[in-house]
């Protein structure tokens, strides 16, 4: 009965017919009589409404073609569920954010979160850090889990992703260091998508207000900047500035990045770009809405109406539109820390 009400909670339509009912039921129940009984309680606790224009069945006990869902009765039987849970769980864990999820999402995560609450009550929170692998496979039985299987995710959701000292087995991060910047209390880092960028800036990252020079990889870093604070671990206020290609591509690179690690555009660079000439060539790559969005709010109304209509038309600015010597000259002269 629990499973199914489970399953009627995120199914996604309003009705329900009477053979989607014994597909959804399969896996409990496995003759008519029980199959019966347990939609006719469901019935009599108007989880399930009979749709009254599809009729009955002439079987005995007889059965509905067609039921409504309320919904808002089983929110909240998800919500007493919850509630029991609480009081079993380790008092680590937090389970608060399922209460505004869909029910689906606290099924499939409630089997991994008795694992981890077990090895919780057996161990404790671990002392030292050790790879992904390794802490995934004591959690769940899983080595994937965590990087693979959304258990990052999960570990995440119910607050307890950095007690288990878990180090990331992302690409390393590949940066260079200002050696005239690292003492100092407030740090700049500054990130590029491509190698190109990278090489043109190096050669004056010491006469540069930054203390590393991150070389982006393209979307690796999304990952890799979780190595960071490990491969660079300096007490400090460390900024984080982003550059890279414009396009959809680019941008949402940024946009992801975002989501692991605050970093602001670098917008000289970006501004640098609007005033060449546009390059041709990709249609092809799939527009992310939200990213798009995001980007556009650092910049004037007209620089918005020019990168819109750079997008819209499939032109593009590549981060070597800008040459080594123009490069070098903005990131040693604009004042980066206002």
């Amino acid at each position: 009965m629990e499973q199914i009400k489970r399953l009627l909670s995120a199914f996604h339509k309003k009705t329900i017919s009477l053979d989607e009912l014994e597909r959804l039921s399969k896996p409990w129940i496995y003759t008519y009589n029980e199959f019966s009984k347990t939609i006719l309680q469901l019935e009599k606790e108007h989880i399930l409404e009979m749709v009254k224009s599809k009729g009955r069945t002439t079987r005995t006990p007889s059965l509905a073609f067609s039921y409504r869902i309320n919904k808002s009765l089983l929110m909240e039987h998800h919500h007493k569920e919850l509630q029991h849970y609480r009081s079993k769980l380790h008092p680590a864990i937090n389970i608060d954010e399922y209460y505004s999820k869909d029910p689906s999402v606290w099924k499939n995560d409630l089997p991994f979160i008795l694992k981890i609450d077990r090895y919780l009550k057996s161990n404790s929170f671990p002392s030292e850090p050790v790879p992904a692998p390794e802490r995934s496979l004591e959690l769940v039985g899983d080595e994937k889990w965590v990087t693979e299987g959304g258990g990052k995710e999960l570990l995440e959701r119910i607050g307890i992703f950095h007690s288990l000292q878990i180090i990331p087995v992302s690409e390393p991060l590949m940066f260079a260091i200002n050696p005239k910047k690292v003492n100092e209390t407030v740090q700049l880092h500054f990130i590029v998508e491509n190698k190109t960028t990278y090489q043109g800036l190096l050669p004056v990252l010491k006469e540069a207000a930054f203390s590393t020079l991150i070389y982006g990889s393209g979307k690796k870093v999304i990952h890799s900047i979780e190595q960071f604070s490990m491969q660079y671990p300096v007490k400090a206020h460390h900024h984080f500035y982003y550059f890279g290609d414009i396009d959809r591509e680019g941008i949402s690179i940024w946009y992801s990045l975002t989501k692991k690690q605050p970093v602001s555009l670098a917008l000289p660079f970006y501004r640098a770009c609007l005033q060449k000439e546009p390059a041709v060539g990709k249609e092809y790559q799939k527009e992310r809405t939200e990213a798009v969005e995001a980007f556009l709010c650092f910049f004037t109304a007209d620089e918005q109406s020019q990168l819109k209509s750079l997008l819209t038309n499939g032109l593009y600015y590549p981060q070597e539109i800008i040459k080594t010597h123009e490069l070098q000259q903005i990131w040693r002269e604009v004042n980066w820390t206002t």
